[in-house]
């Protein structure tokens, strides 16, 4: 086993005066350094239990000889950003974080890596760094939290905060009734929001142990694989076997399927990208849409179906959509278990992880079926697309699982907002009409740091005169709980000058998911040509456009440097 960890001792005698003097005895500094890093902190359910997650990774490190030391750098939680300008750093955090571990990787020669997070920044932040350092790495996933009361999620959130603000049929006691219940334990939230995507695509990528994905935190099966990810990775760094022998287009295209397959969130498609390029390649965002016209959507989960995401993990989890799929994917991908992915399933179907797992279904009297169906029982082609037009000469993103059929396809008058903020106050003021499309723009990577919608997205699901009538496009993002007929990451954005900082209120905009386009078709209410709108697009463009001024520090220099949302919104 080369050790990369004992050359740089030797150099300078202070190095291991200053790890004994931490506690570390003399044994430990001769044997292969471990880094491992997590987000824990009191910042959110997602991360305030990755402590003990990562002394079970230590104690694994130890068992095969290594010892490991641990890093924190917290994350922060969009569900606490909600409705202020701390959604706007949420995006840019992702940076930070990678960033961070870089840092802390490079300051030191490790000989391994291990890295845990649970939620929607952290995850792709702790991915990115994986490939950037590319030393032997596993990730180990942070779980699902417990449903709510009925078999809720935390999103409840948006009917109380909307009910809230127009002082309409709430009492304090519900308000209260929801903030002790709508969190019930630690883990990433129980819907198939982007946390819970990001933990599915960090084992379809290869980088997290089979089955790891979205354990319920508080079972005794987080802390086994926490424990395993702990041996496993000696074994890695005895192989010599890195994150770039992981990820590879292959793999990538193995985790697009998974994403189609289960309805992730379309911040899979800022998040995988970004991914590729840390590894030098490129994921045109075609492969989303290749892929999502042919794999069959089989999660039934919330928000595209009715179930949570511990019982996703009951039925099977991502290894029984590989399972179901093995004909759609590449088997042959090398992954964290030294093994191919197709020696992964032989192995873990031989285990029994499939008949123990379902078992627990029955305790909510479920079977696999009402989870993850048969691909011959797929009711439709995946989850996501993407659309182009004058709109989005570059692309939009449109997850038309979570919209109803008769929204999947719309014509409307725009609605033209500056900022969230001034769109969900209309939605709450009822100053948006049943039929119409809200614009909300200036949101993207470089207009404000690229923000969720989701404050009004939820607005507009929670009020039964627009829920179904009413669509929203913006160049910002959404969050994964996102439902109805929500287009988003439209590109090129407002702030650097795309066709959407053009649009007038009184203009329409036509959504056509089946030729996957997005227009303007009408001028001030007149129906005209895509041609001839875009013409007029860009006569008003001459009269430019706002951009982002009065910003400093980390802010500045995210906004100032970001890439499109179609290359991954990094920098």
């Amino acid at each position: 086993m080369e050790q990369r960890s004992k050359d740089e001792r030797e150099l300078w005698a202070q190095f291991d005066a200053l790890e004994l003097g931490s506690g570390w005895t003399e044994d430990d500094v001769r044997k292969p350094q471990i880094l491992i890093e997590d987000v824990y902190g009191d910042s959110h359910p997602g991360s305030t239990h990755l402590n003990g997650l990562t002394d079970e990774v230590r104690f694994g490190v130890l068992e095969k000889g290594g010892f490991g030391a641990k890093y924190h750098v917290t994350d922060i939680c969009d569900g606490c950003a909600q409705g202020h300008d701390g959604m706007n750093w949420v995006l840019a955090s992702r940076e930070a974080i990678c960033d961070m571990v870089e840092v802390h990787a490079g300051a030191l020669s490790w000989d391994g890596m291990v890295l845990s997070s649970s939620c929607d920044k952290s995850i792709p932040a702790h991915l990115k760094a994986a490939v950037r350092i590319n030393i032997p790495t596993i990730y180990v996933p942070g779980g699902s939290m417990r449903p709510g009361p009925d078999m809720t999620t935390s999103l409840v959130a948006g009917d109380i905060s909307l009910r809230q603000r127009r002082k309409d049929n709430i009492t304090p006691e519900e308000i209260r009734e929801y903030k002790i219940t709508g969190c019930p334990s630690c883990g990433a939230c129980t819907f198939l929001g982007t946390a819970s995507t990001m933990q599915c695509m960090a084992e379809a990528l290869g980088l997290a142990l089979p089955g790891s994905a979205l354990v319920p935190a508080t079972m005794r099966d987080i802390t086994e694989y926490s424990r395993r990810a702990g041996r496993q990775i000696m074994e890695l760094v005895r192989l010599g076997i890195r994150p770039l022998d992981i990820v590879t287009p292959a793999s990538i295209r193995n985790a697009i399927i998974v994403h189609s397959a289960i309805g992730g969130s379309t911040n899979a498609m800022i998040h995988l990208p970004a991914i590729a390029r840390e590894a030098g390649l490129e994921l045109p965002m075609e492969w989303f849409d290749e892929i999502n016209h042919r794999i069959p959507h089989l999660a039934n989960l919330n928000p595209s179906g009715t179930q949570l995401t511990e019982s996703f993990w009951f039925a099977g989890g991502v290894p029984m959509i590989q399972y179901y799929l093995k004909d759609e994917l590449d088997l042959n991908v090398m992954t964290v278990t030294g093994h191919t992915l197709g020696e992964n399933l032989e192995r873990i179907e031989k285990d029994g992880f499939f008949r123990r797992n379902v078992r627990y279904l029955h305790n909510y009297g479920l079977e696999r079926e009402d989870v993850i169906v048969r691909p011959e029982d797929a009711k439709e082609n995946g989850s996501v697309a993407l659309l182009k037009g004058n709109l989005a000469p570059d692309g939009a993103v449109f997850k038309y699982s979570a919209c109803v059929p008769e929204m999947r396809s719309f014509t409307g008058t725009a609605r033209v907002y500056d900022s969230e903020e001034a769109a969900h106050d209309a939605v709450v003021a009822h100053e948006i009409n049943p039929g119409e499309v809200v614009i909300i723009r200036y949101e993207g990577p470089r207009g404000s740091g690229m923000p969720e919608m989701l404050m009004t997205t939820e607005a507009i699901c929670c009020d039964p005169q627009l829920n179904g009538t009413t669509a929203l496009i913006t160049d910002g993002r959404f969050s994964g709980a996102t439902r109805g007929a929500a287009i988003g990451h439209v590109s090129p954005e407002a702030a650097r000058g795309g066709p959407i900082a053009f649009v007038e209120t009184g203009d329409l905009i036509t959504c056509d998911l089946e030729k996957r386009t997005i227009n303007v078709t009408g001028i001030a209410g007149r129906p005209v040509s895509p041609e001839e709108a875009a013409k007029v697009l860009a006569e008003r463009a001459e009269k430019g456009y706002k951009k982002p001024s009065g910003r400093k520090g980390m802010y500045r220099r995210y906004t100032e440097n970001a890439l499109s949302a179609m290359e991954g919104a990094g920098y």
